[in-house]
């Protein structure tokens, strides 16, 4: 069965996966690439996949998806529609959701998804087991994570890039919201009083020019009417940070140092 309780009853192995996950695709590639034929637009990892496009991940081209006769389409309760999932199993085609907001949950996800599939785990699944799915560090910084501007959210409760940072020694000062992604200015993260912001490069684009001037002391910042208490930024991976999949070892190699 799928994270919400779904039987998947076709073949196995399966021949033809259709994903609207990034992330997913990039771990299903990692096991059988042919096997993937159809992603999303912005299913960029692996650069070189050779699957049929079929546009995003909010508006998926269903006609595209049901011409792929695909064994089964592979979604992501938080990613995609729950309406493209009822339209695609009102015509007749399989659907597998997995519902993720920790680390633990990915790796148990991706178990599931692959024993599910008929498909063989990973070597970097286990892996990603072992160097994720331990105790929880002591707290080494505290932290806010935008994930968009204009209008300003950030990183709250019971999401996977907040569980991860915390499973990286990062407390994030937006954790107890009640929200999960929830609206915070730059004046209300400056007065969470995080020791860094970090900005990541996606969902929404952040970079050297574009995120850390709010921030950075100086006349017209948070802290003040003059400036004064800034708080220092860093540039991110938003994939590493965000994503679930072969990406969690280069995220353990990068993020915890």
């Amino acid at each position: 069965m799928d994270d919400l309780g779904t039987a998947y009853d076709g073949p196995r192995p399966a021949r033809r996966v259709v994903s609207l996950v990034p992330s997913l695709t990039e771990a299903l590639a990692s096991v059988d690439r042919d096997a993937v034929v159809g992603a999303t637009d912005w299913c960029t990892h692996p650069a070189d996949l050779g699957a049929a496009r079929v546009r995003g991940t909010k508006n998926p081209d269903l006609a595209a998806v049901r011409a792929l006769e695909p064994d089964v389409v592979v979604a992501n309760q938080e990613e995609n529609r729950e309406l493209d999932v009822r339209r695609l199993r009102e015509s007749g085609v399989r659907v597998w959701v997995t519902r993720i907001e920790t680390v633990p949950e990915a790796v148990g996800s991706m178990e599931r998804l692959l024993d599910g599939l008929g498909w063989e785990r990973p070597t970097w699944l286990g892996e990603a087991r072992r160097l994720w799915c331990g105790p929880v560090p002591p707290v080494s910084r505290r932290v806010a994570i935008p994930v968009w501007r204009d209008p300003w959210m950030v990183v709250g409760a019971r999401t996977f890039t907040g569980d991860l940072a915390r499973r990286l020694g990062l407390d994030n000062v937006f954790a107890d919201h009640p929200d999960r992604y929830p609206a915070a200015s730059p004046e209300q993260v400056v007065a969470a009083a995080p020791d860094v912001v970090l900005l990541p490069d996606e969902p929404y684009l952040f970079t050297a020019a574009d995120g850390p001037e709010v921030f950075a002391g100086g006349p017209g910042g948070p802290g003040g009417p003059d400036g004064a208490g800034g708080v220092a930024t860093e540039l991110v991976s938003g994939r590493l940070l965000t994503w679930y999949g072969p990406s969690l070892l280069e995220a353990h190699r990068s993020l915890a140092r």
